[in-house]
């Protein structure tokens, strides 16, 4: 009876769990107040956990290797682990969350007996690290699955404001033929051009060598991992030096900064101008972007719950110090406005489902391994709360986010919350075994950009 009820994996799904693309999220939320564990354990019991179905399902395979879901009853003691003792080698508890992370990134993996979920409890840094494997679902499903057990912290009967983002349709009656038909001729355009770079980066061509590259294998080396601060109202500020531009224009123009800062003071021999490293970016392919609402996201099946994202390839170029800081936020709208009129994210998401389903989970796993090995970094933002909020009535400080490790040296896991973006550098300490450097790198390129705009605003 209980197969009949089983619920086959997405192909997404699939895909997770195959050895080269085995990948489980990690979120930390950091608190200033002792935790208590009753509480959290008696929230987490109480929430939606025990209807999910993917929650609270734990994986099984039949004869013929074909993965699904089944229903199962929740052990929380096995879910909760708890650890009294000081992490060692920790300046502050901040610290030890990303020590204890970066061990996460690369140790053991989640037990299948149970779902595969867990909470880790470091009391002694009063913070919680949540492990949540890719299979369940992405970025967008955790999140909303996490704010569904929050509160305001100004008003702790009242969940947080999930806000989603409004995309304005453009209005075509309003346009002449010709300016529609030009939209049309971008489309195709952009499409062709980037569709035949994501397919060369996927079978030969690959990003010049760095001391910031991976390869086949780095996954499996230690990692480091550092945080960079980011100031939301200085992106803003940012952002109103060019017009239309938006906050991941000038997250990727100072990334693009960031990382020419570092390498002018990392690399034994001066790189050229223009090397190009590319960078991998997941998108969300929901109808509608933002935060979801939990119990819409668990009725649509469609469109809800799950991995709907496509890849992006978003290129980042070296230049020498000294050059207007300005002028990464200006290359970097120039080449995501064109990301945007093409369909490249509905492409790599569609010829990855087309390949699960002809030639199966582990070819679809070798060609993203091929092309995370071809490229530079990964990078991904998500909007997290504007607000504070608790959690088991523990004031919420900071929220982290990262995952295992891939085959890139540099995996960069944005999440904004309250006001500040917390930007977590997951790194092969072998290649880079100073993150924090490159983190103050990356600060101090928001703080140029900021500056320069600061100038400009005031010019104009």
């Amino acid at each position: 009876m209980s197969r009949e009820l089983d619920e086959p994996l997405t192909p997404a799904g699939r895909l997770f769990l195959q050895p080269d693309t085995n990948i489980v999220v990690l979120c930390c939320l950091g608190t200033t107040q002792p935790l208590r564990i009753e509480a959290i354990k008696s929230v987490i019991a109480d929430s939606m956990l025990a209807k999910h179905p993917r929650l609270s399902s734990i994986l099984v395979v039949d004869k013929n290797g074909r993965e699904y879901w089944r229903k199962t009853e929740i052990d929380m003691d096995r879910h909760l682990i708890i650890r009294h003792d000081p992490i060692e080698g920790a300046t502050d508890d901040e610290d030890a969350a990303n020590l204890y992370m970066a061990d996460l990134a690369v140790s053991t993996p989640l037990d299948t007996d149970k779902p595969l979920w867990e909470v880790h409890l470091l009391t002694f840094h009063k913070c919680a690290v949540v492990r949540a494997h890719h299979a369940l679902g992405d970025g967008i499903s955790m999140l909303s699955f996490f704010m569904a057990m929050c509160r305001k912290a100004d008003d702790p009967a009242t969940m947080p404001i999930m806000n989603p983002v409004v995309v304005p349709r453009s209005n075509h009656r309003n346009g002449v033929i010709g300016g529609i038909l030009w939209r049309f001729l971008k489309v195709v355009w952009f499409t062709a051009v980037f569709v035949f770079d994501f397919i060369a980066r996927v079978l030969w061509l690959r990003d010049e060598q760095t001391v910031v590259s991976g390869g086949a294998g780095v996954e499996l080396w230690p990692r480091k991992l550092a945080t960079a601060r980011f100031l939301v109202d200085d992106m803003k500020v940012v952002k109103k030096c060019i017009p239309k531009t938006t906050i991941n224009d000038v997250l990727f123009g100072v990334t693009s900064l960031g990382l020419s800062k570092y390498l002018d003071t990392r690399s034994p021999k001066p790189s050229h101008e223009g090397l190009r490293m590319t960078g991998l970016a997941m998108v969300n392919l929901r109808p509608q972007a933002g935060h979801q609402d939990l119990i819409q996201m668990m009725k649509d099946r469609t469109t809800g719950w799950g991995n709907k994202f496509g890849m992006l390839l978003l290129p980042a170029y070296y230049y020498r110090s000294g050059s207007d800081p300005l002028e990464y936020l200006r290359r970097a709208k120039v080449m995501i406005d064109q990301k945007k009129s093409s369909l490249e994210s509905f492409f790599s998401y569609k010829i990855g489902y087309l390949v699960m389903c002809i030639m199966g989970a582990k070819y679809a796993s070798i060609l993203n391994y091929k092309i995370l090995c071809n490229t530079t970094f990964t990078i991904s933002n998500m909007v997290g709360p504007k607000e504070k909020i608790t959690f088991a009535d523990h004031p919420v400080d900071y929220m982290k986010t990262t995952s295992t490790s891939l085959p890139h040296g540099i995996t960069m896991h944005m999440v904004s919350y309250a006001g500040t973006a917390y930007m977590q550098l997951l790194v092969a300490k072998d290649l880079v075994p100073d993150p924090q450097v490159l983190a103050k790198c990356l600060e101090d390129a928001l703080l140029e950009m900021k500056e320069a705009a600061v100038a400009t605003i005031k010019q104009k």
